[in-house]
């Protein structure tokens, strides 16, 4: 029976959402989607499909920016081929304090505490910076979350509490 401890295995998490992209034909993809391109997770901005050669497929034009970087990246591929779109989450947390070191300490509805997002550059950082520690508001942080990588993306005052 000693034998059978080496055998139990132990999972941190396996959710629906275990596999980080689901494939989708081409075709059906949509402006506003997600799509994987160059192995980055993309939201498409523009699509336009060419009409069929003599021979061969209608092909599929997506531009999208990276959710992460925003940056812009381009793919062409035949309408009946599949892409691997990305499981996309959006979760908001209370922002409970800023570590020296720039990392966000939050806390979602449910009470579990997040320490290992890190302060966002740009105008994000800024609006959570303003709100929490200039403005010393309740602030409430998005977290995207996307193929292993989250980044803040969006901040905005807490609503009241009744």
């Amino acid at each position: 029976m000693a034998d059978d401890a080496q055998h139990e295995h132990t999972f941190d998490s396996a959710d629906a959402g275990a596999s980080t992209t689901y494939p989708m034909q081409c075709s059906a993809l949509r402006k506003n989607g997600f799509v994987v391109i160059k192995n980055r997770p993309c939201k498409i901005v523009d699509m336009s499909t060419s009409k069929t050669g003599k021979h061969g497929h209608a092909k599929v034009h997506l531009v999208a920016l990276d959710i992460f970087t925003g940056k812009k990246l381009e793919d062409l591929c035949p309408s009946t081929h599949n892409m691997d779109v990305p499981n996309v989450s959006r979760r908001e947390y209370q922002l409970l304090d800023i570590s020296d070191d720039g990392f966000l300490s939050l806390m979602s509805d449910d009470g579990d505490t997040k320490d290992d997002v890190k302060m966002p550059d740009g105008e994000v950082g800024e609006k959570i910076n303003r709100l929490f520690k200039i403005e010393e508001k309740d602030t409430n942080v998005v977290i995207l979350t996307a193929m292993g990588e989250e980044a803040a993306v969006e901040a905005k005052e807490a609503p009241r509490q009744a």
